[in-house]
């Protein structure tokens, strides 16, 4: 026998969903989406290619009058616009993808 206390392993976020995410470095992917920061740059900014509608939620936290702050993207909404592109029978398809800046969700074009 130990004297020593029983100390669960830490929960390094496996299993909690969080309500906002932050874009990802440049050069990199979402970690929860695997969107790159471009793709998702388009989905929360107002564009011409969305018709300066995004169809994800976003906020920006900035100091007053600061001219930078940081970008939160509601996980929620971001997560319902993609399973917006999935059918009844759980394949994908990319009929609802116009307004998007030619974004092909789940297939990979390479230049």
């Amino acid at each position: 026998m130990t004297a020593a206390p029983i100390v669960p392993a830490k929960d390094h976020g496996a299993g909690i969903k969080p309500e906002w995410i932050r874009l990802p470095k440049p050069g990199t992917l979402c970690p929860l989406s695997s969107l790159t920061r471009s793709t998702l740059n388009g989905l929360i900014l107002p564009t011409a290619e969305n018709s300066y509608r995004p169809p994800v939620q976003s906020i920006c936290l900035r100091k007053r009058g600061k001219l930078k702050g940081c970008r939160l993207i509601s996980y929620d909404s971001l997560m319902n616009y993609l399973k917006s592109f999935l059918t009844k029978d759980g394949s994908s398809t990319n009929d609802n993808v116009g307004g998007t800046g030619g974004v092909e969700l789940f297939e990979r074009q390479h230049d």
